[in-house]
């Protein structure tokens, strides 16, 4: 007892003189500040005295004692300095996200997760988009640095799976300009410096109706730092234990105040560059399986498209020995020794590098003008490579012949009939992307008080993307059909007769005939090798003016509180283009793109209003509800209302209940509605591949592709685990509808300090949904004749029998219903004066993941599936977990993250365990460490992440076996990094 007594004298004893420090410093501080403009400054210190009062704060009466009218005196001058520092009262220094209104945090009924900058940095990630994959509500259909082949560079995240397009990503509560890639459009979050991020707050709610339409899923406002005077540089690398992955980062920033602290300038500068990773460096990637095997059958390994030709016709499936053709002993049978391991040259991550500027600046002319504004400029340059350029013919916009045809005239060609040919273009090089974005965007406004307690904020925002996206070592299909003098009888007919004409190659400058079964010379390689180069850009100007009121009237009863309201306007117009590479556009490449363009413009008007019926009454220690709605003209659809309902409920301070229920109606993207179509390879298998897997259904599949030629028995898929897919934009589109609901509860019990738990259940419905579907799933339609509708997307085959195009643009579909659960805790244990525990958990449990393909159609549950050939997938369960352990300057952090077990599915239906070899992936743990130690002005750190090296579950996606978007961290392996950093 008397120790514990003697404990608690000693608490006592050193918060005293905290407290008298303090006191004494806030005095020696208000008498160095007593002359500065803000002190002289009658009607600011009239106006923070009645913002004070109106924000209910309460300041203790002046004592005789001089200690106390010091603290006091200090205490009233420090709040006024900070509520003339921003034209806004205490109360409403806390705007959350998902709400115009400013409140208490814990008084939201929306549910919101906000993640700290601390957090962010004690991981590995290179950009926000990285750190985000980590979080249960961030689903997987998106677009990260691990996808290689398509969305390079791009970083688009999504919110319950519910993909890019029905995100908003904000940027301090401004919207910001989009990157438009090929076939993709997103606002890019490797274009957001991790270093520069203060918070992120994560609306996981529906908020079109505050935000606009394309907020279905919710929306991520990431708040930068502003208004600094301090100063930091920093230092951070990492590097995996294969000695690759590599990363550098060097950052920087520094505030300035001006004019007596009436104004702030903070700039901000980074540099980072990080290397792929090589697929061959992998074991588990180094041997990429086709597609799935069947039990028993020995997998096959890479694709049917070597740097050897393969020949193909009539009872013909040969293979170059390489040394020039002429005759019979200068070929093979096709075997799978023949097949071309392309994993040697392509990589797993993609390269970056990124430049950052920016810049920001406030200036409080008085209470009424407080003037603000800000710049960024991103530079930002994504590589990858992969093997040479595979040709098997042409495709979509292309007119040349849907295969390499060598006519029966050929010298070269010894079988007497036309034969169609097959060929890597290993020759040429290695295929190198590399895009290069450049974006910035400008943000300009003012904010104050108007009369009273009304409040206004006005403001415009200009941005733009321009994107350069380059492919080296191409093939000119059109140049390599004259080096064989093969010409068209029909030149507009893609499936026209081929007839043998050396003229047409001799008239050609730079051209000479080629032997297509030998080496090509130095010249006749650079006839063939092409750069081809693609330009986007993306444009958007937003006018918004809102204003605010958190007092317009008292509620006249006991406990009532005060009604607040906001109403906005915004003026908003984006304009977007894609334009192909000219041989791509004319189809001389044998494939490309058409060229996009288009836009629009949309007035909006929304309000809000906020009703706190009861506080501090018994069984109701708050009771609120909530009304937004918004009102929206598009020049492309006319009129739109969508509107949203919040109740909050605390009957004490110990739990507090809410609830949602919203509607939005989104308008196509400009991806959607005017995307250029182009083919892409999208993950797939031909059904006359596979014709002896469906089962009972297989004998339908045999006689359907019998009518189109092809012999299931003897055919061989030259697009290895891929189908040509049409994709682009459909300028028929209609606006989708959504309804969204969440209820929930959350805990704080006075018995357990600093513990936060909360459980909150949520639905979606989405209808006339806009979407593309799994390729497969269009054709497995039209094969099994489960709906013969979707045949008339299917085009012609080649004249070897391989498909050529399956059309995927975007549809209005049936519709989605999505629901789950979500677990939230945060509890901060005090261990002793010098060491605490900060313990924290975010939990998904998906309950459910409907999607109707068709209007009308049947329904198909994708809950605790993995699209195995596409790599993104729905786990029922998903888990990510922290713990900090803080003793002084030291840390020590702790992360688990869980991805629970998925089914295969492809689309159509899930993979039989008892047919193919793999069918399902186990769920799966990773374990990351980070140990920090910080002084007044210095900081290190040290992690590792995946510390167990834990390897990706196998997936047979055909690429690179296993799922790219669904195990990032696992993908890399183990990683070590260590960053230093400095005050100043």
């Amino acid at each position: 007892m008397k120790k514990a007594h003697r404990h608690a004298l000693a608490v006592s004893t050193s918060l005293g003189l905290v407290c008298a420090v303090f006191a004494t410093a806030s005095a020696e501080t208000v008498a160095r500040k007593q002359t500065s403009h803000r002190a002289k400054s009658a009607a600011h210190v009239a106006t923070a005295k009645a913002l004070s009062a109106s924000a209910s704060v309460k300041v203790a009466p002046t004592s005789t004692a001089a200690g106390t009218s010091a603290t006091a005196s200090a205490t009233s001058t420090a709040a006024r300095r900070r509520v003339l520092a921003r034209p806004h009262s205490a109360e409403e220094s806390i705007i959350v996200t998902g709400s115009a209104l400013a409140s208490r945090a814990d008084s939201n009924a929306n549910p919101v997760q906000t993640i700290t900058a601390k957090q962010i940095t004690s991981t590995s990630a290179v950009t926000l988009g990285d750190y985000l994959l980590r979080l249960p509500s961030i689903g997987s259909s998106g677009t990260n640095n691990t996808n290689t082949n398509g969305g390079l560079g791009m970083s688009c995240t999504d919110i319950r799976n519910l993909g890019p397009s029905r995100v908003l990503v904000l940027v301090d509560g401004k919207r910001q300009v989009p990157t438009f890639g090929s076939g993709s459009q997103c606002v890019d979050l490797n274009s957001i410096p991790t270093d520069q991020v203060e918070s992120v707050e994560i609306l996981k709610d529906g908020g079109s109706e505050l935000y606009g339409a394309d907020a279905v899923s919710g929306v991520i406002n990431i708040k930068l730092r502003h208004n600094t005077t301090k100063g930091n540089i920093m230092i951070r690398g990492g590097i995996t234990d294969h000695g690759d992955g590599q990363m550098g980062k060097v950052a920087g920033y520094k505030g300035f105040d001006f004019d007596h602290g009436k104004g702030n300038i903070t700039l901000f500068g980074s540099y980072m560059t990080s290397s792929g990773i090589k697929q061959k460096t992998r074991d588990w990637a180094a041997n990429p399986w086709n597609s799935d095997a069947e039990i028993g059958a020995t997998p096959v390994i890479g694709s049917s498209v070597g740097p050897n030709t393969r020949v193909l016709g009539t009872n013909l499936n040969l293979v170059s020995n390489g040394t020039g053709g002429g005759s019979a002993d200068a070929f093979h049978n096709f075997s799978s020794s023949d097949r071309y391991n392309f994993a040697q040259d392509q990589l797993l991550t993609n390269s970056l590098q990124q430049a950052v500027l920016s810049g920001d600046m406030h200036y409080e002319i008085d209470r009424h003008v407080d003037l603000y504004s800000s710049i960024r400029y991103t530079h930002k340059d994504a590589m990858n490579t992969l093997a040479g350029n595979p040709v098997t013919g042409a495709t979509y916009p292309s007119t040349l012949p849907s295969s390499i045809i060598l006519p029966s005239g050929s010298p070269y060609n010894i079988w007497g009939e036309d034969v169609s040919m097959y060929r890597r273009f290993q020759d040429l090089g290695q295929r190198k992307y590399e895009e290069a974005f450049d974006q910035w965007q400008y943000t300009g406004g003012a904010k104050g008080d108007i009369v009273g307690d009304w409040k206004y904020d006005v403001s415009m925002s200009y941005g733009q993307t321009l994107a350069k996206l380059s492919t080296e070592n191409m093939t000119n299909y059109a140049h390599y059909f004259q080096e064989l003098g093969a010409e068209q009888v029909d030149p507009t007919d893609a499936n026209s007769a081929v007839v043998y004409n050396p003229s047409i190659c001799q008239a050609s400058a730079g051209c000479s005939l080629t032997n297509p079964f030998g080496k090509p010379t130095s010249a006749q390689a650079d006839y063939l090798r092409y750069t081809q180069n693609d330009h986007s850009t993306y444009q958007m100007r937003d006018f918004n003016a809102r204003v605010h009121n958190n007092h317009v009237a008292h509620l006249p009863w006991q406990g009532g509180g005060d009604f607040g309201m906001a109403m906005g306007l915004e003026h908003r117009s984006e304009q977007a283009s894609y334009t192909p590479d000219a041989l791509a556009a004319n189809g001389d490449l044998g494939g490309g793109a058409t060229y996009t363009g288009g836009g629009y413009n949309v007035t909006e008007a929304y309000i809000e209003g906020n009703l706190p019926l009861l506080h501090d009454v018994p069984f109701a220690h708050d009771l609120t509800i909530d009304g937004q709605g918004r009102w929206s003209g598009y020049s492309t659809f006319g009129n739109a209302y969508n509107w949203k309902g919040s109740i909050n409920w605390a009957p004490t301070r110990d739990i507090r209940f809410r609830a949602t229920l919203g509607t939005s109606l989104r308008a196509p993207t400009m991806t959607e509605l005017y995307g250029g179509h182009q083919i892409s390879y999208n993950p797939g298998n031909d059904p006359c591949a596979q014709a002896a897997s469906y089962g009972s259904m297989s004998a339908m599949v045999v006689a359907t592709c019998a009518k189109q030629g092809v012999n299931t028995a003897t055919f061989v898929n030259a697009n290895s685990s891929q189908i040509p897919t049409l994709i682009g934009g459909n300028a028929a589109l209609k606006p989708e509808e959504a309804r969204t609901y969440t209820f929930g509860t959350v805990l704080t019990p006075r018995w357990i300090p600093n513990l936060t738990a909360s459980v909150e259940y949520w639905h979606y419905t989405i209808k006339n949904m806009i979407t593309t579907l799994p390729v497969q799933y269009i054709a497995d339609s039209c094969y099994t004749g489960t709906n013969t509708a979707w045949c008339s997307n299917i085009a012609q085959r080649s004249s070897s029998g391989q498909l050529t195009q399956v059309n995927d643009t975007y549809s209005n579909a049936g519709g989605l219903r999505t629901n789950g659960i979500d677990f939230d805790l945060n509890y901060r244990i005090r261990l002793t004066h010098q060491d605490s525990l900060t313990l924290s958990n975010n939990f998904q449990q998906l309950v459910g993941f409907l999607q109707q393909n068709e209007p009308g159609g049947s329904w198909y549950n994708y809950a605790g599936r993995l699209f195995y050939q596409g790599g993104n997938g729905m786990p029922r369960v998903r888990d990510y977990a922290t713990a900090t352990w803080s003793h002084r300057n030291f840390s020590l952090t702790y992360m688990m993250s869980y991805t629970g077990g998925m089914r295969f599915n492809d689309g159509s239906n899930d993979l039989s365990c008892k047919v193919y070899s793999y069918c399902k992936v186990p769920g799966i743990f990773s374990h990351d460490v980070t140990v920090n130690y910080n002084t007044h002005d210095w900081q290190f750190q040290v992690g590792v992440n995946n510390i167990l090296d834990k390897k990706p579950p196998f997936v047979p996606d055909g690429s690179s076996n296993t799922a790219l978007s669904m195990y990032s961290e696992e993908i890399i392996g183990r990683y070590v990094f260590a960053q230093v950093g400095r005050n100043f």
